[in-house]
């Protein structure tokens, strides 16, 4: 997949629906990616179609993000990224009820309310560790020296690996999220792959009572898990860790290091921390999954055909004013941001691991600003950010003064 590759235009695509966008580039990413992405809804059609990346038809509005996103019969998951690879078995990011349910399943007790609140222990053991490491530096690179060092270690415990496995699967975390180049990135996958692999075999030899355990003895449909839909479930729990909490770590920290007046607020009232998490992630979407259309059918007035993808850049639910009042600006006393936002997904996709990234955030917030209140970007460097599926922060320097005396 290029960025510029582009396609004729079908025939049955009206001609005033043609744009010319491409979803990894969007016009001003390098200075601020969800202000680039808000100027396209605000710009574009509430629906149209871009010769880009293979041609593909886009949505921009809340409205219709939440249609698609509930509506698998007409809008498969069995491709969620523009050009991508079809569905593989255990991937439950690309599987559509009632067979998702039967993967699901098998997961979501590992990241309910009550276990996730179990592993607060080592999410704030390991926040405060790093962070009082960094502290006297001064200086980090927040996304190698924290934002993907988190998920790491706390996949680890969740699943029942060795906390020293981290130094093995941090330079392959770092390929996967901020790779060089799309081999790079597969060969961080793989790697990772490869690493869940080995743990699952362990793990079948002699079972116990954690989460590798519970997935490589389970029954799918009666028949025993096959081998291979163990290690894609079990690489999707370890990706959906690393990929969106450290890429929302990212956009939260950068918006912190630019609004010290925000910074200031959850310093003096700790109570607003909650509501500031749901605020920020609100106004920090990251997600821009695609459809595949399984049947002819009309949607918003356009008639799409069996076998074209749509792009559902669920990041632009937040920042819809249809839906939310004065979306760019980030109010943490603004009434129930969670219910103006779709960063975790709608219906039976909702992410389940929705309730540890929560968690994670709000840890780091208290345990960072408790020993580094006052920071910004680091003068001479710019942070760089990359639009995709995952929209993410690939680099973000940081300062702050060791000695504010």
């Amino acid at each position: 997949m290029t960025t510029n590759s582009t396609m004729d235009i079908p025939a049955h695509v009206p001609e005033d629906r043609v744009v010319d966008f491409d979803y990894l580039r969007p016009a001003g990413i390098d200075e601020d990616l969800h202000l680039a992405w808000k100027n396209a809804q605000d710009t574009l059609p509430d629906i149209f179609w871009t010769p880009r990346n293979g041609g593909h038809w886009v949505v921009t509005r809340a409205d219709a993000i939440k249609a698609i996103q509930l509506d698998h019969k007409r809008f498969s998951h069995a491709r969620v990224t523009i050009g991508g690879e079809d569905v593989r078995e255990g991937s439950i990011v690309q599987m559509d009820p009632p067979r998702h349910g039967s993967y699901r399943m098998l997961v979501s007790p590992a990241f309910s309310p009550k276990t996730v609140a179990a592993l607060e222990p080592i999410v704030r053991e390991t926040t405060v560790s790093i962070v009082e490491e960094l502290c006297p530096k001064g200086e980090c690179e927040f996304v190698g020296d924290f934002a993907q060092i988190l998920p790491v270690v706390v996949f680890l415990g969740t699943v029942g690996l060795p906390p020293e496995d981290r130094e093995y699967l941090l330079p392959l975390a770092e390929k996967a999220i901020r790779p060089r180049d799309r081999q790079e990135h597969l060969e961080g996958q793989t790697a990772l792959g490869e690493y869940v692999a080995r743990a699952l075999a362990a793990r079948a030899e002699q079972p116990g009572s954690d989460l590798l355990s519970k997935i490589v003895t389970a029954k799918i449909g009666g028949e025993p898990i096959a081998f291979e839909a163990a290690v894609t479930l079990c690489q999707i729990v370890l990706a959906g860790g690393l990929d969106t909490v450290a890429s929302i770590l990212g956009f939260v920290v950068r918006f912190l290091a630019l609004n010290p007046g925000h910074r200031q607020q959850l310093i003096d009232d700790p109570s607003l921390v909650p509501n500031a998490v749901e605020e920020l992630i609100r106004r920090h979407g990251l997600i821009n999954n695609a459809r595949l259309i399984t049947q002819d059918t009309e949607f918003q007035g356009m008639g799409l055909k069996e076998g074209e993808q749509i792009l559902v850049p669920n990041l632009l639910y937040g920042l819809d004013e249809r839906q939310v009042d004065n979306p760019l600006v980030v109010d943490f006393t603004r009434p129930h941001p969670e219910q103006h936002h779709a960063a975790f997904g709608n219906g039976p996709h909702r992410c389940p691991g929705s309730f540890l990234a929560k968690l994670e955030l709000t840890v780091f917030l208290q345990e960072w600003l408790a020993r580094i209140p006052d920071f910004v970007i680091k003068p001479g460097t710019t942070p760089r950010m990359a639009s995709g599926s995952v929209s993410t922060v690939q680099e973000l320097h940081l300062a702050w003064d060791t000695d504010p005396r």
